[in-house]
């Protein structure tokens, strides 16, 4: 079974396309972890717990990730979400070539789908692509200030680059397992995406402390997939929801912190299904 065929039956059986972003910030993590062996996977442990219900995949963020300690909290989260029926994609956002790219889609042996780069170019993303099972989300217009920098760049055809990597990644599709990263922040923008690629799923990022819009995230962000049987895609949100606690009347108390996600992720679920 495919990704998308697998994600469509979760987002069926949660009536969600919420995508929680599991970006464990150290700096941010709840005092009354600081004893845990792995505060990061003590962290997310328990946002699963109050999440996964609402949840229609885990978004973790690779640069919280990234030393020994990060690797193994990874690991048993990636595990953890497995045991709840909950599709993980890995936010790497990889593109390189050769030996290199095929070191870095041996990730995928673990992680149900990825976020890759397509700078490169096609050689840079094709070990990713072979993965035919796993899912494989292109970078294409990007939900930070920054993204038009070289995304909104004209081309000498008259298009502006991230319609060329919408149309590029329509042409990397031959095994189904292919989608596009694009931000709500611009609402034309996302719907100039969709109207170039009607069946290629999105991850929408931007929904949550960005501001993104809803609407828009839901209206542009799902696609009829041929292999998923149901609209498929993605909303995510990640500081949005798992810091949600911060702001709760008790946050140096664990059960008050980590309902406060779930709740947030409730909320975002009935936001989201009001657009569906």
């Amino acid at each position: 079974m495919g990704f998308f065929e697998r994600l469509g039956a979760r987002i069926e059986a949660t009536n969600s396309v919420v995508s929680v972003g599991l970006d464990p910030d150290p700096s941010r993590l709840p005092a009354f972890l600081s004893d845990a062996d792995l505060p990061r996977w003590a962290f997310t442990r328990r946002i699963i717990d109050a999440t996964h219900e609402h949840a229609a995949c885990y978004k973790p963020n690779a640069a919280f990730y990234e030393d020994a300690d990060g690797w193994r909290a990874l690991r048993e989260t990636v595990a953890y979400a497995a045991g709840k029926d909950v599709p993980v994609l890995l936010d790497a956002k990889r593109g390189d070539i050769g030996n290199t790219a095929r070191q870095y889609a041996d990730v995928l042996e673990f992680a149900d789908a990825i976020t890759v780069n397509p700078y490169m170019g096609r050689d840079s993303l094709q070990p990713f692509f072979e993965h035919e099972s796993t899912g494989v989300f292109v970078l294409c217009r990007t939900s930070n200030p920054g993204g038009s920098d070289l995304q909104s760049l004209e081309l000498a055809s008259g298009e502006p680059l991230y319609e060329r990597v919408a149309a590029l990644a329509d042409v990397w599709n031959a095994n189904q397992n292919v989608g596009l990263v694009v931000g709500a922040t611009t609402a034309e923008e996302l719907e100039r995406v969709r109207e170039i690629v009607p069946t290629i799923p999105f991850l929408v990022p931007g929904v949550g402390a960005q501001g993104g819009d809803v609407e828009a995230a839901v209206e542009h962000g799902l696609a009829s997939h041929p292999a998923a049987g149901v609209d498929v895609g993605l909303v995510n949100s990640s500081r949005g929801i798992i810091f949600a606690g911060e702001e709760s009347v008790r946050p140096d108390d664990e059960t008050t912190y980590f309902g406060a996600a779930g709740d947030a992720a409730k909320r975002l679920k009935r936001r989201l299904n009001r657009y569906r």
